[in-house]
């Protein structure tokens, strides 16, 4: 077999449907989710919220339980708002970027006095965020969407490919996914087989997180913080 393998770490949702994607463009999809997503209970919501900012495409499943699906959603990037539309909220925007994005159009789009804004996001996310717009002046409730939790084995079949050579790349969706997976890669060889590897990343904080990590071989930052990027970034295989 030709180096024909990458390495996904995406937790679902979205790890089924990036491997659809990789396997489409000729490569062979090796799974390997460094997160394992718990969907969370949210406490007490404002009743009359302004608007919902989603941080990520997890949040959206808990929020369309919890909120009115008439009220205006903020979604970080296209994917999460496409998200947010198929699950029934009427109103949404995408930021087609980051959290900085987000708090720009929100701040271009809301005013402060409208009413509270709801802030969805996963554990220990979505605090800066929250500040950037309390400093504008917006009141933020936010609140705990889905907690991430690291997958602790390291796939035995993930293991056999890349004693093989059979690995071209792998794909990693943030900093915190590669931190996770990266300290779950056996010590010796193998971890320095993998660090020798293509990275293909969703942004450059992913990309200072895996050079920080120790590692050795290319980095390819996808130009848009979104999977149709990092796919574009890893482009089709070729034999």
């Amino acid at each position: 077999m030709p180096l024909r393998g990458v390495i996904i770490t995406r937790p679902e949702p979205g790890l089924s449907e990036t491997a659809s994607a990789v396997a489409q463009s000729g490569w062979v999809p090796v799974l390997a989710p460094a997160l394992r997503i718990e969907h969370c209970v949210v406490g007490h919501l404002p009743r009359h919220p302004a608007a919902l900012l989603l941080t990520s495409g997890q949040a959206v499943g808990v929020a369309a339980e919890a909120v009115s699906l008439s009220v205006p959603v903020f979604a970080v990037g296209n994917r999460t708002a496409q998200k947010a539309q198929a699950a029934g909220f009427t109103t949404v925007w995408s930021a087609r970027g980051d959290a900085q994005a987000l708090a720009l159009l929100v701040a271009g789009r809301c005013k402060s006095g409208q009413g509270p804004l709801l802030l969805f996001s996963g554990a220990g996310q979505g605090m800066d965020l929250a500040n950037t717009l309390r400093a504008h002046g917006f009141k933020v409730v936010r609140r705990v969407a889905y907690r991430a939790e690291a997958v602790a084995d390291f796939p035995a079949t993930l293991r056999q490919a890349l004693h093989a050579r059979q690995i071209a790349a792998i794909l990693f969706f943030s900093a915190q996914s590669a931190q996770n997976w990266l300290a779950g890669v056996p010590r010796g060889t193998l971890r320095a087989q993998v660090r020798s590897l293509r990275a293909v990343v969703i942004s450059d904080a992913v990309a200072q997180a895996v050079r920080e990590a120790g590692w050795l071989g290319p980095v390819d930052v996808a130009t848009t913080p979104d999977a149709p990027a990092m796919l574009e970034a890893l482009g089709a295989f070729t034999s």
